[in-house]
């Protein structure tokens, strides 16, 4: 193997271990998330929250900006993550 084969040898590790994180990280933001809608069960809150949402995709874009990262993507995982939390949340009423 010659070193420009063992660099992207390192490089692919370290994705991997970058998108190990990521999967960690959405299994924890569940986790959080069907615990907000256990609350909003609870006290008859509806599942929408068009207010958090708009905060939550504002910071999404001021992170994005941060770590100098196309805000489009960025907001466009989060929807993902937010259309389909709303989603299990619905289907646990």
């Amino acid at each position: 193997m010659n070193v420009e084969e063992m660099e992207l040898d390192e490089l692919r590790e370290e994705i991997r271990s970058i998108d190990h994180e990521i999967v960690q990280l959405i299994a924890q933001r569940t986790y959080v998330a069907e615990s907000i809608a256990a609350v909003k069960r609870e006290h008859d809150i509806p599942t929408t929250d068009e207010t958090q949402e708009q905060a939550v995709m504002d910071r999404a874009g001021e992170n994005a900006k941060q770590f100098d990262v196309d805000s489009n993507l960025v907001k466009a995982v989060f929807r993902l993550l937010i259309e389909l939390n709303k989603v299990e949340q619905r289907s646990n009423r």
